[in-house]
């Protein structure tokens, strides 16, 4: 697979990593099976894909579990990253709130580092900036786990720009993760080119998160075929007037893959990679047939009639959340 730099660390990762959120709750949490995930997890490292991506707050700390037992045995051929900064207060529910104080940061590294199996975090990103605690603080805060040896690199879940250069003039930011895909492209907007601009700028990777539009940029999803649990049910996009209004964009989609001869989750990866040498996407899986699509995806070059085609895509109907 082509490697792309972390940030500024001197470390070389797969263009193209995994997220494994899904493997644990979410997305169709029936055909949960940690065994499959682990294989899948082992896979993408064995094809390159190296970057894994979890969080604290996934499925209650199973989602850190697992992929701890996934990457035993071959921790330094992993880079883990993982987020603290959501407080999960009713599993069910998933009702949670934002706690970015000194104290819980205390607390949520240790049980992370325990749960993954790890003697040091890669990637530690604040998963959510808490506007009660002052971003200084949590972030000074941050630092002194680097000092201490828990952490290697810190990071920001979906920051405005603003909040990126105050953080990165107390320490470097490494990366940012962020919502970014041919339906939601927030994070290229705004002055210098948004967030994703503002991590070129500084030498900063840009992590985007669900590039496939949770499952919907692949052409493969319809109205109706989620189960309760699954939290796009209530997702404004996955109605079925929005999903029905946003299938021009997947017709789109589907004729460059078509010219590629590539899949459109394909094609939707591959315009992730194309916004810059920093971009490093993250598209989850708990299927190897899907994450080897995903990976090959390393390898599509998108023409400049592509990229063309690809930027006069209308707006997506229907908020993100």
């Amino acid at each position: 697979m082509r490697l792309r730099n972390l940030g500024n660390t001197g470390i070389k990762i797969g263009s193209v990593g995994l997220g494994c959120m899904g493997m644990s709750w979410l997305y169709q949490e029936s055909a949960r099976d940690d065994e499959r995930s682990i294989r899948v997890i082992n896979e993408a490292l064995d094809l390159g894909g190296n970057l894994l991506d979890t969080a604290d707050l996934y499925g209650a700390g199973h989602n850190e579990t697992l992929l701890g037992r996934a990457v035993a045995g071959r921790r330094d051929e992993a880079v883990v990253a993982t987020k603290f900064g959501i407080v999960l207060d009713d599993l069910e529910q998933r009702a949670a709130h934002r706690d970015n104080s000194r104290a819980y940061l205390r607390s949520a590294v240790e049980a992370s580092l325990r749960r993954l199996g790890l003697d040091v975090i890669d990637l530690y990103y604040v998963h959510r900036i808490d506007p009660a605690v002052p971003l200084a603080e949590t972030w000074g805060a941050m630092a002194e786990l680097v000092d201490e040896g828990k952490v290697r690199w810190l990071g920001l879940s979906e920051p405005t720009v603003a909040q990126a250069r105050e953080a990165h003039a107390i320490h470097p930011v490494t990366a940012v993760q962020s919502e970014l895909s041919l339906w939601t492209r927030d994070a290229l907007e705004g002055e210098s080119g948004g967030t994703v601009g503002w991590c070129e700028s500084v030498g900063a990777s840009f992590v985007p998160f669900a590039p496939l539009g949770r499952g919907f940029l692949t052409g493969t999803l319809h109205a109706g075929q989620f189960e309760d649990t699954d939290f796009r049910t209530a997702n404004p996009r996955f109605h079925r007037a929005a999903m029905e209004a946003n299938q021009r964009i997947v017709d789109v989609i589907r004729e460059v893959a078509d010219r590629r001869s590539v899949t459109p989750a394909q094609v939707a990866i591959a315009w992730t990679l194309a916004q810059g040498e920093r971009v490093v996407p993250i598209p989850g899986t708990k299927n190897s047939r899907y994450l080897r699509e995903n990976l090959a995806a390393a390898e599509v070059y998108l023409t400049e009639e592509d990229l063309a085609d690809l930027a006069a895509l209308p707006a997506a109907v229907g908020s993100r959340y």
